[in-house]
């Protein structure tokens, strides 16, 4: 039963995240070659913290794997690999904070709350930036403007877009969890 559960609830959360991203006014397009401001991070953020690494892990796959099939710029498949399918799978090492997450939210712990989301989101927003950011030096260097090394155009490119993205999702996902803990927070077994 609880494996079913665990299946239903990574690939439902996924989907929603999938959609998050999909539907036109939910997603604020920073940049014409991608990158956006979105709240499909946080469904996978959630999964992470009920369901530790390998639920955040799995949904983020899942999202990265719905999102390469619905029709991004693929110039080789590297590219695609490392900016969907790794990008968004490092999401879910957020779920390293999952158990203390859960502790302190069921605590009713506010502030330490608070940290440990802003952390585990953090570590989550950093290896998706990490991914964007190899991916921007590697294969889309050839954009930056003249004159400036490629790595700062990356970190501007998707900083601009990855930095908002984490504020967005850490102050969200903070106030989800302070609202609604028992529809958030998965029951111990």
């Amino acid at each position: 039963m609880r494996r079913t559960l665990f299946l239903v609830e990574v690939a439902i959360f996924a989907a929603f995240a999938f959609l998050l991203d999909f539907i036109p006014f939910l997603s604020f397009k920073v940049w014409a070659q991608g990158g956006s401001i979105s709240f499909a991070m946080i469904p996978i953020f959630i999964v992470a913290f009920r369901w530790g690494v390998k639920g955040g892990l799995l949904a983020g796959l899942l999202l990265g794997g719905l999102q390469l099939l619905f029709g991004p710029t693929v110039f080789v498949p590297l590219q695609g690999f490392l900016d969907y399918i790794v990008a968004f799978t490092v999401l879910g090492f957020a779920g390293i904070f999952a158990k203390p997450v859960q502790a302190v939210v069921k605590e009713g712990k506010t502030k330490t709350s608070l940290y440990y989301i802003a952390v585990g989101v953090f570590l989550g927003s950093a290896l998706r930036f990490l991914a964007h950011f190899t991916g921007g030096i590697v294969f889309f260097g050839e954009f930056a403007p003249e004159g400036q090394p490629v790595w700062l155009y990356s970190l501007l490119y998707n900083g601009s877009y990855m930095l908002p993205g984490f504020i967005l999702s850490t102050v969200l996902v903070f106030f989800l969890f302070q609202k609604q803990p028992r529809t958030l927070l998965r029951m111990s077994a």
